[in-house]
């Protein structure tokens, strides 16, 4: 392969566009955030200040939320995009509002998602709308719905009601051009809402890809629903919209298998995970004529393996089904070294109001305190480059 396994430490292309007191801002951040404890406490505080009504949005918004989010606005959003794209780097926008369970918030989180869908088909810098279907329904009613409990006339109108607003967003993906990326859940509801995203596939992805569902492969099962869901799409003569991921529910899942005496859905290691990653990567490049990829890792080892496989199937870096993306604020080593070497390179922007996007912020810390290396890898590349930065200046 020509390009180099160390492509990544490339931290000048990396921070091209931050000044070296935005990267002294983000080093104390990624300090903060991987120190365990100071996430617990600080988390419980947090949620503790939201359910006070607590005045803490300046707080936040001058930290992670101007590191790890567009803006409130669209307006916000727009100099976001506008600078991502100018690096080469489209943007996956996401209304990064959680936790909400009354249909007054349903609806909002709705018609929030169609302005978005509106916004994207206005602007070719936005390559898609990611959203959790959480934000559309009842977490507990998905449970039962999954567990296959009798609903009662109430809850059958509630689960209609979700059911409709699915579809319409679906149908304003298709005729704005602007895919929708579905957010993957906990595996005690996952079940319930794949479903509904396999059949929004099989009606909008004929000709084009448009509804993407997302595969967690940190669970032992998913590469086997993986295959199956390829299988399904050829036989179908539909386009699979696959994001993968490892996944970010990790704790809560094996806590809740061994409270309940199931057996765990998560690998046993991180080896496991990473074998299952890879092979659903393969997988995808391998049937490219019924699959649409977004490989969605902040591992540098993910990205150049499925660099490496592209390379070895000749298919061209700009190829329409194959894309990457990671989280704004992290991963600027891939995002942007990959995007001046020419291939799909996206980023997951969140947006909102402050207040209402503090609960994604703190599961963000918490995810990112639960995977070994990442914020280490994030510390060591910017310190990389302030040190080159000061060298050049002496």
């Amino acid at each position: 392969m020509n390009i180099s396994p160390d492509i990544f430490d490339n931290t000048e292309v990396a921070f091209l566009d931050k000044s070296t007191a935005e990267l002294r801002k983000a080093k104390v951040l990624f300090q903060l955030v991987g120190n365990n404890l100071l996430v617990k406490v600080g988390s419980s505080l947090a949620q503790l200040a939201l359910t006070l009504h607590l005045p803490v949005s300046a707080l936040f918004r001058w930290t992670v939320y101007d590191h790890f989010c567009g803006g409130e606005t669209f307006e916000e959003c727009k100099k976001t995009i506008e600078a991502l794209n100018h690096r080469g780097v489209g943007a996956l926008l996401n209304y990064g509002v959680e936790l909400k369970e009354t249909e007054e918030d349903f609806d909002k989180t709705i018609q929030k998602n169609l302005e978005a869908l509106q916004f994207g088909g206005k602007n070719k810098s936005v390559k898609g709308l990611c959203l959790k279907l959480t934000g559309l329904g009842k977490h507990s009613l998905f449970e039962k719905v999954q567990s296959k409990e009798k609903l009662n006339r109430e809850e059958q109108e509630e689960f209609k009601r979700f059911r409709e607003r699915f579809i319409l967003l679906c149908d304003a993906a298709a005729s704005n051009d602007t895919p929708l990326y579905v957010d993957a859940e906990e595996s005690w509801i996952q079940d319930a809402l794949d479903t509904l995203v396999e059949e929004m596939m099989a009606k909008h992805n004929r000709k084009q890809c448009v509804i993407n569902n997302t595969f967690q492969l940190y669970r032992w099962d998913r590469l086997a629903y993986l295959q199956s869901q390829i299988e399904k799409a050829k036989a179908g003569q539909y386009i699979l919209g696959a994001k993968l991921v490892r996944g970010a529910y990790m704790e809560i899942e094996r806590e809740r298998a061994e409270e309940k005496g199931y057996q765990s859905p998560i690998h046993e290691n991180k080896d496991a995970v990473d074998k299952d990653f890879d092979e659903a990567v393969n997988q995808c490049l391998s049937h490219l004529d019924s699959v649409s990829v977004c490989v969605a890792s902040q591992s540098e080892e993910s990205i150049y393996r499925t660099m490496q496989a592209m390379e070895n199937k000749k298919l061209e870096r700009h190829h329409s089904h194959v894309s990457f993306s990671q989280l704004y604020g992290m991963g600027d080593s891939i995002t942007f070294n990959l995007a001046k070497l020419k291939f799909n390179s996206t980023k997951y922007l969140p947006y909102g109001p402050v207040q209402e996007v503090i609960p994604y912020l703190i599961r963000r810390a918490q995810e990112n305190t639960s995977v070994a290396g990442q914020t280490g890898r994030e510390l060591v590349l910017l310190q990389e480059e302030i040190n080159r930065r000061q060298k050049i200046s002496s």
